[in-house]
Order: C-alpha cells, then structure tokens, then sequence
C-alpha cells in the first residue's frame, strides 16, 4: 500500500519535481500482531522525502511493486516503521496526514 502511494506521488510531478500539494502529504501504513511475522517490519511511511531519496538513489519503483517487495524498497530509502517486538496485536492502520 505504501509502494502504492508513492507510485500515485510520482505520477503527480515531473521528473523528481512534485507539486507543493504532493509534499504537503504523508501516509502511514503499519500492522503488527506483536512479532511481525517474517520481517522486522510493522508497516512503512510514505511520503515525498522517501520518495525523493528513492529516486535519488535511482531505485526502480515500477519494478519493486511488480515484484511485490515493498520492504526492500523502503528499507533503501528509510520509509520502513520498525517498532520491534510490541507484544500486542493492533491489527491494521493506514493515516493519511495532510499539512
């Protein structure tokens, strides 16, 4: 869902420019059930930072949501939510913030 919301940030601008609209948004998807399953991970933020760094480091969006890897993804270009072991199952949430 994260890689999703970047990729909908991208085709807002023009190259590496995003309109002030675009950057004014942040989204946060995050699910745990105490341990995280397979990964460290409980979810991602997505915003126009991450997605800037990710395209600075020429990483291929396209080609990580076709293969369904968000977690290496993010985990290049910080948008990974690491919350460690919580003990306690919070089941899914997803925040659109708007500033």
């Amino acid at each position: 869902m994260a890689l999703a919301f970047l990729n909908g940030l991208r085709k807002l601008g023009t190259g590496v420019t995003l309109p002030d609209s675009a950057r004014r948004l942040s989204f946060l998807s995050g699910g745990t059930d105490g341990s995280d399953g397979p990964t460290d991970a409980a979810g991602a933020v997505a915003s126009a930072q991450v997605l800037a760094d990710a395209l600075a480091q020429g990483l291929d969006l396209d080609a990580y949501l076709a293969n369904n890897d968000s977690y290496h993804f993010l985990a290049k270009c910080g948008g990974l939510l690491l919350t460690g072991p919580t003990n306690t199952n919070v089941c899914d949430i997803q925040v659109l913030i708007i500033e």
